[in-house]
């Protein structure tokens, strides 16, 4: 693993707002530039009371504008809401506006509920144009030839680098046959990723942009001063997962001192076992659990992300995990 990156929901704490939100995704940005993170991605997620990225295109402009060497993308867009001209020309407006520093990661997931789909995008089709989707995507990103009917501009010939994102083994299938990066949603739904990978890498074909495999997997994190602290504060995230789970979506909770008190068991256990792939602890706890996730897995690339109600400790947390990655690449 040569690279580390950082995903951001842009998560609405209980008792702030949207506005605070955009805010802090900004001031994470520049801690995370500052902290040597490679890409800063943000994700597309509709009609959630306790997320602030829905005009994803929007945020990362902003975000690339208020930094100057970060890559900063979508991790990632929903292309099923989507007509792929009209993403190609909001991401080839971006990057025409911060030139190499644009990444589009695309997922086949609609990112919400059904009828909040059905709001997004009034005709859904039922069979599943995804792949053919993807590839007119890109061909909008190339150079077009002078008799093209349609063109993507700004777009045409920024070629922003796209990636498929997946969290099942349809995704590792598709990147492998187009020959595109691939990263795997493993912060929320690790249960296929070492049969997702070893497809992908088994079954890659070299494209014009890619010539062998590139791995990313994603991680959560929360790293605190000890254990106790960030168990403490990691908390919050697993209430809100816990009552999305529910059907009872909301703004991030308050960290408490007894989740079981708050979360049935058998709601406890799926959660505990989606957000598995996660390092939470103290510096030392952290690394030593980032430090098998990697040896086990061997990416290319790690991306992590944590949801942290206090925002100060959150960007405290990801400062700390900066530093634990960088001395693992280090001695990579």
């Amino acid at each position: 693993m040569q690279k580390f990156s950082l995903l951001d929901l842009s998560p609405i704490p209980e008792g702030k707002t949207a506005v605070d939100a955009l805010a802090n995704t900004v001031d994470l940005a520049r801690a995370a530039e500052k902290a040597g993170y490679t890409r800063y991605w943000l994700a597309e997620h509709h009609n959630m009371p306790g997320i602030a990225s829905a005009a994803t295109s929007i945020v990362i402009g902003h975000v690339a504008g208020a930094t100057s060497t970060l890559r900063v993308g979508a991790g990632g867009i929903m292309l099923p809401n989507h007509a792929p001209l009209m993403v190609a020309e909001q991401f080839g407006t971006l990057a025409t506006l911060y030139p190499d520093r644009i990444d589009l990661g695309l997922g086949r997931a609609p990112g919400t509920d059904m009828a909040t789909a059905r709001a997004l995008r009034r005709h859904l089709a039922a069979d599943d144009r995804f792949p053919q989707d993807v590839q007119e995507l890109i061909g909008y990103f190339q150079d077009a030839p002078d008799g093209a009917a349609v063109r993507a501009v700004p777009g045409t010939g920024t070629h922003v680098p796209v990636w498929i994102l997946g969290s099942s083994l349809y995704g590792a299938q598709l990147a492998a046959f187009l020959g595109l990066p691939y990263a795997f949603a493993s912060h929320f739904a690790p249960a296929m990723l070492e049969q997702a990978l070893s497809i992908y890498r088994s079954t890659f074909r070299p494209s014009e942009t890619l010539a062998e495999p590139y791995v990313m997997i994603a991680a959560g994190v929360c790293a605190a001063d000890t254990d106790a602290e960030a168990n403490f504060l990691r908390s919050s995230q697993m209430l809100a997962f816990a009552r999305l789970r529910t059907g009872k979506p909301g703004k991030l909770p308050l960290p408490t001192d007894d989740l079981a008190a708050e979360v049935p068991a058998d709601i406890l256990a799926q959660i505990h076992q989606a957000l598995s792939c996660s390092a939470v602890g103290s510096p030392a706890t952290v690394k030593r659990q980032l430090e098998s996730i990697i040896n086990k897995h061997k990416p290319d690339e790690l991306m992590v992300t944590g949801t942290i109600h206090d925002h100060a400790a959150r960007v405290r947390s990801f400062e700390t995990v900066a530093g634990i990655l960088s001395e693992l690449v280090a001695h990579a």
